[in-house]
């Protein structure tokens, strides 16, 4: 199902009061209706939460050109939900927690200009050159020029790699460091650093090392070992090159000539920063048309931890990085970052503009987020909307996280909608 952009007086809660989402059109097929609670805040307002299917995986087959993974990602369905209703092309998207980068590439596939901004700069590495795709016939020319080399890596690796994997794996990082110093880099080395960060380690055939962690996170060294030896596995060699060239036929696979021109069009236009989310001065005030975001849940993933590995191939250090993003662990602390954050999107937000900010709730349920951001927003200047809880399938992600089913038996997303007035 595709939504139409809305003009800027439409009513949004009537819109969504009376959504209703059905997936297989049938005969015998009942539409889903929205439920609607209300979340009481302090001077006895309201806050209404409307609870329905409003998007799923199977909505719309998502662009191969998003899997890139990531910890702590949102579908690409709910970014194009609020991009296709609440925008037109040219208008400005922004994410300030953007990640693997969803909100941002979805914005650009729709023709919506972006400005994307994450403390991490592994975001900008893993998002930007897919904006800028290459044709596959000059990645696969320039991944089998790189010449290999025989230095050593500065820490043991050597329970995730072959050794000769990983005489690859440095040469492609010496490789594109050496070009990057000498301003020679261009889209396709970007590209080719971006699938190879993507690579370094997975449970599949797929990626460089041998059998760990999901790809969206790096196991310690001293884990790897103790993985080793509980399935008696010794790192294969993976060959590198063709890794990288199946994995940019996959990401581009279904994409078409006019998307690859238009995402290189929003390339040129947009603004990547690494910055912290309190401190976007660059950007314009009454700019942005929508804000879609998520950001850092308390303390409930520990994004230096997971990335070591890629910040190491990327030659950043991780533990600095660590310390800058923002991983509060009281509820009290986290509100006082987000109050900052939302005084800039205050600020960046046009009249009439939304943001969308998706939360959950965390630690088995006992903090529920998006009510503490509604008043936040709110606080800021902000029209709170409502809580969009949208129903899914209860995932095994999910429940690694403490998210606590509703009272259906599901998991959600909840999203917290605002507009400035």
């Amino acid at each position: 199902m595709e939504f139409q952009y809305k003009k800027e007086n439409f009513d949004i809660n009537k819109y969504l009061s009376e959504f209703s989402f059905i997936e297989n059109k049938g005969v015998f097929q009942d539409r889903q209706k929205t439920a609607i609670e209300y979340l009481e805040i302090e001077n006895h307002r309201k806050i209404a939460k409307f609870i329905n299917e409003f998007w799923t995986s199977k909505q719309r087959q998502a662009n191969a050109i998003h899997e890139i993974s990531y910890r702590a990602c949102f579908k690409p369905q709910l970014p194009n939900f609020f991009i296709t209703l609440l925008t037109k092309p040219d208008d400005i998207v922004y994410d300030p927690f953007a990640g693997r980068g969803t909100t941002i590439i979805e914005s650009a596939l729709l023709g919506r200009r972006v400005i994307s901004n994450d403390l991490n700069p592994l975001s900008k590495i893993l998002c930007r050159p897919r904006l800028f795709v290459p044709d596959l016939e000059s990645v696969q020319k320039r991944v089998n020029n790189i010449p290999i080399v025989n230095s050593q890596s500065n820490i043991d690796l050597s329970m995730f790699y072959h050794n000769e994997t990983l005489k690859e794996i440095i040469s492609i990082k010496e490789y594109i460091a050496n070009k990057e110093q000498q301003s020679q880099d261009d889209d396709v080395d970007s590209w080719i650093k971006m699938v190879a960060t993507n690579r370094l380690t997975g449970h599949s055939t797929g990626f460089f090392s041998v059998y760990t962690l999901p790809p969206n996170q790096a196991v310690s060294p001293q884990n790897q070992i103790k993985i080793n030896a509980k399935r008696n596995q010794i790192p294969p060699y993976r060959d590198t090159i063709k890794i990288i060239i199946k994995k940019t036929k996959d990401l581009i696979k279904n994409l078409t000539s006019k998307q690859i021109k238009t995402l290189r069009e929003i390339g040129n236009s947009s603004i990547f920063l690494n910055k912290d989310a309190t401190e976007t001065n660059e950007i314009p005030d009454n700019s942005i048309q929508l804000t879609v975001t998520s950001p850092p849940f308390l303390d409930v993933v520990q994004y230096a931890d997971d990335n070591w590995l890629r910040c190491w191939f990327n030659n950043i250090e991780s533990d600095k990085i660590g310390k800058t993003i923002t991983m509060s662990k009281k509820i009290e602390d986290w509100n006082e970052v987000m109050s900052r954050v939302f005084k800039q999107l205050y600020r960046v937000t046009k009249v009439n503009g939304y943001v969308a900010f998706e939360v959950g709730e965390v630690r088995n349920g006992k903090i529920k987020l998006d009510e503490h951001i509604a008043v936040i927003g709110i606080e800021q200047g902000f029209s709170c909307k409502g809580i969009m809880i949208n129903e899914q399938v209860f995932t095994k992600t999910a429940n690694i996280w403490g998210v606590s089913n509703n009272k259906k038996g599901t998991n959600s997303n909840r999203v917290v909608l605002f507009k400035k007035r």
